[in-house]
């Protein structure tokens, strides 16, 4: 443990001297009311810390105190439906004991250390474990078993192991190390969160995170275990399409991170997401979610350490063998608390002044997402899939946050302000968004949807790029100077823009949307162009073709339940068919 004094105080950065003997991220305890911090630079005895509260009141002279350990989270029973703060402190302990602030300096366990789990053991004394094996669970919640795992650094025999009701500190087993050393298991577990936890290997990402939204799923799909962005500027809709990612994907465990956003935009999700119901439970969704609430009035550096203690908690899940989402919303506010911190540390600026390692740090952070095979004997398989939004000043997306974070991921998901005004949800821009797994989900998509879907999805993007640039004509002379085959372009891509993409989030039957609906409703508007087209070849007349009424069918066919897909849309199916050759035949006579 190392002792120092305050020399400097800059804000949310402390300098004290006569710290040599701590490390490098080291937590340490600063002032009277041991405000918490951790050294982010080493000069000779001088240590720079970075403080997660409110530095008002400190002065020089002040004592500060090394912990002699980093930075770490606490993981086991009671993350599910928890509040934390960026720096895994529980915000509803924490307000049942002062109020709605929080007081400096004081001091709550992450997890309850008075509740009690019911465990059940999976090994038995005698039992040889490894780094990651189970060796029991617990029922968390009705959707979540909560396995406890071995600790990443500890491998032997076990020696005896209780059933019962214990609290996360209580002992549960006994281990004896390969040196001889008795270690005792509890429920929980610490971990350094700038630290990836270790895994067995890589894989690589083969199957799609299911989201039910037909512009992600069809035309920008993000694999599990992938990374995706989802830039756009103000009022886009980058919140309520992590919502509904939150809510429909098919995954396990949601980690949701509100890093430096507004106080309002939390407490929304604070409010929406304990009476939103698990679509595939039942029960709440916080059954299911882990929520880090770190508003842009907190402390600046804790806005940086939320981040990292989001990732922690979900790889600690996706170790379990889980399908774990992050969510972090929006990693602009964490590259400008970055961007502060380096500042004040008199760093050299990059760009638009954030520090040069922006880049870099923003890939420590994706890269820990992934598939991967976990520790243990069992070989269990577990991903973790990263989705971050960014937040570019005036939707700008050539800032260095944006670019950098294109560098890195996977998917983009461009938002645009002006299919938002028009009401087109969820806002993406289909002309200027990308996914790079397209090709690796292939087989998976003509395995488990159709071997038309890749064809289809293809056929429709093509559509969609040729109404821009029929758009541009039409600017300039008018629609009547396209031809006929012209006019049916744009009639298809205004049936996928507006009868396929454009989702309804309040109405039930279309606010999620099945891969098996996705591919019957994409395969229902291009037919209506595939006949058309024939139907014009052979003669028919295009004002009659437009004005058929089974368009308006088509239109509804988002709204039709699940359970009536098939009869409904195999009778929409052969009644365009019907009515487009009925235009021709007549022409033929």
């Amino acid at each position: 443990m190392s002792q120092g004094r305050i020399l400097k105080i800059s804000g949310p950065l402390v300098v004290a001297e006569g710290m040599r003997d701590a490390n490098m991220f080291d937590v340490v305890h600063v002032g009277s009311n041991k405000l918490i911090g951790e050294i982010i630079e080493m000069r000779g005895d001088k240590a720079s810390i970075q403080v997660y509260e409110e530095t008002a009141g400190l002065r020089p002279g002040d004592e500060v105190i090394s912990t002699g350990s980093p930075l770490s989270v606490e993981l086991g029973p009671g993350l599910i439906e928890s509040i934390f703060d960026g720096i895994q402190r529980p915000l509803e302990k924490i307000r049942d004991l002062v109020g709605p602030n929080i007081t400096k300096g004081i001091s709550v366990p992450s997890l309850d250390r008075n509740k009690k789990w019911h465990f059940t053991p999976s090994v038995k004394a005698g039992d040889k474990v490894e780094a990651g094996d189970i060796i029991g669970s617990v029922q968390e919640t009705p959707s979540v078993l909560h396995k406890i795992l071995v600790p990443p650094t500890l491998s032997g025999t076990i020696v005896n192991i209780l059933e019962g009701d214990f609290t996360v500190t209580d002992k549960i087993a006994e281990l004896k190390t390969d040196s001889g050393k008795i270690e005792t298991l509890t429920l929980m577990q610490k971990f350094p969160v700038r630290r990836a936890r270790p895994i067995k290997q890589k894989l690589t990402p083969d199957e799609p995170m299911v989201t039910g939204q037909r512009t992600i799923d069809t035309f920008f799909p993000v694999a599990k275990g992938g990374t995706a962005a989802i830039p756009g500027p103000f009022g886009s809709g980058k919140t309520v399409v992590q919502h509904q990612l939150a809510k429909w994907s098919n995954v396990d465990i949601v980690v949701y991170i509100g890093c430096g956003e507004r106080g309002n935009e939390m407490t929304d999700v604070l409010r929406e997401f304990p009476e939103l119901k698990d679509p595939r439970t039942g029960d709440s969704l916080m059954k299911r979610t882990v929520l880090i609430a770190n508003t842009s009035d907190m402390p600046v550096a804790a806005r940086e350490a939320s981040i990292y203690t989001g990732i922690t908690i979900a790889e600690y899940f996706r170790d379990m063998g889980y399908n774990v989402a992050i969510m972090a919303d929006s990693t602009s506010r964490w590259a400008e608390a970055l961007r502060e911190m380096s500042g004040r540390l008199e760093e050299m600026p990059g760009e638009e002044g954030y520090p040069a390692y922006l880049t870099s740090r923003l890939a420590q952070f994706y890269e820990r997402a992934g598939k991967a095979v976990c520790l243990g004997k069992d070989g269990r398989i577990g991903t973790l899939t990263a989705i971050g939004a960014v937040s570019p000043p005036g939707g700008d997306i050539s800032e260095p946050v944006s670019q950098a974070t294109l560098r890195i991921v996977k998917v983009f998901w461009g938002l645009d302000s002006a299919l938002a005004y028009r009401r087109h949800f969820p806002a993406i821009n289909w002309l200027n968004s990308y996914s790079l797994y397209d090709d690796r989900l292939a087989d998976w998509y003509n395995s488990n949807i159709s071997d038309e879907w890749m064809k289809n999805k293809k056929m429709a993007m093509q559509l969609l790029q040729q109404e821009a640039e029929l758009d541009e004509i039409v600017k300039l002379v008018g629609v009547d100077a396209l031809s006929p085959s012209d006019r049916l372009v744009l009639e298809a891509a205004r049936s996928i823009r507006e009868d396929y993409l454009q989702q309804i989030a309040f109405d039930e039957n279309d606010s999620f949307t099945t891969m098996k609906k996705q591919a019957r409703m994409l395969k229902i508007v291009l037919s209506f162009y595939e006949l058309g087209k024939k139907a014009l070849s052979e003669g028919a007349d295009m004002n009659k073709l437009f004005s058929l009424k089974v368009r308006e069918r088509i239109a509804r066919a988002k709204e039709v339940p699940e359970k009536d897909i098939d009869s409904v849309y195999d009778a929409l199916e052969k009644q365009i068919e019907e009515d487009i050759t009925a235009l021709y035949a007549k022409e033929a006579e």
